[in-house]
């Protein structure tokens, strides 16, 4: 394992300047040397999802492969940079590094802090980082473009780091309650989609907001569940194949039994 340290820094200049071949116009990949930003950033987007999925597969192995992956990504952006004479790696590493003992003064300048005072203080070293520009709301600085999930969570942490947030998880179950009701108010008038979907909206929001009081992450817990609904589907599809018919064919009777005893079976752990 030492060795391996030893070698970081050789291992890192390796596949930057394997990038910057990749990046050479005369002599590089055309695929690569066409890239820009914005061809990458779809990309970036997808390997940061493959190593959540590996993680969540529990699979080392992959998850090795696609933080390596995902690692290209961060050197792609830095060799784009680089040629636009903006900034390169070595700069990428250092502001993560200064960001760091910035927002752990806890641990990097032996300030003694409760756990409960952390998340407050690292909202307040944030804005204080961002006071130079030009930001009219506690809320700014939350990216719109991410999966609305994570963006409603960011939202509701924001918000609830200036005090604006219910005091006991209680209460957010009954708004959630409340929005179901609003909902369900909503769904029995006839032309009325935009109005039901602002209240699914709602109900979603609520769902999130209960998830951050539980100290759940809702991706997370949702990407559970999507993993259990594929199980107890897939045992679903062999029993009927077992018995020689399509799902298709089967009534929905008989495939919420068997819904039922895949729920039983342990198909969901």
């Amino acid at each position: 394992m030492a060795d391996k340290n030893i070698n970081v820094n050789d291992n890192l200049n390796k596949l930057l300047t394997i990038m910057a071949q990749l990046r050479d116009v005369d002599n590089g990949c055309p695929w690569d040397v066409e890239q820009s930003f914005e061809t990458i950033a779809p990309y970036t987007i997808e390997e940061a999802y493959e190593v959540a999925d590996a993680i969540q597969q529990k699979n080392l192995p992959a998850l090795k492969d696609e933080l390596g992956d995902l690692l290209f990504q961060v050197v792609f952006h830095a060799q784009l940079a680089k040629e636009q004479q903006s900034f390169e790696f070595s700069d990428i590493v250092d502001a993560i590094c200064d960001k760091l003992t910035r927002r752990h003064p806890h641990v990097f300048n032996n300030e003694i802090t409760s756990k409960d005072d952390l998340a407050k203080k690292w909202e307040i070293q944030k804005r204080a980082e961002n006071k130079n520009e030009t930001r009219s709301s506690v809320l700014s600085g939350v990216s719109s473009n991410q999966p609305a999930i994570n963006q409603a969570y960011k939202l509701q942490k924001k918000a609830a780091s200036v005090g604006f947030d219910w005091d006991e998880v209680g209460a957010v179950v009954d708004k959630l309650d409340e929005e179901i009701d609003e909902l369900k108010d909503e769904m029995v008038l006839e032309n009325n989609r935009k109005r039901i979907e602002e209240e699914l909206g709602d109900v979603f929001f609520s769902c999130i907001n209960l998830a951050r009081h539980l100290d759940i992450n809702p991706e997370w817990s949702l990407r559970l569940a999507n993993e259990r609904f594929t199980k107890r589907f897939s045992y679903i599809e062999q029993s009927v194949e077992q018995s020689g018919k399509g799902v298709e064919e089967c009534s929905a009777s008989t495939l919420m039994m068997l819904w039922e005893e895949s729920k039983r079976s342990g198909s969901s752990d």
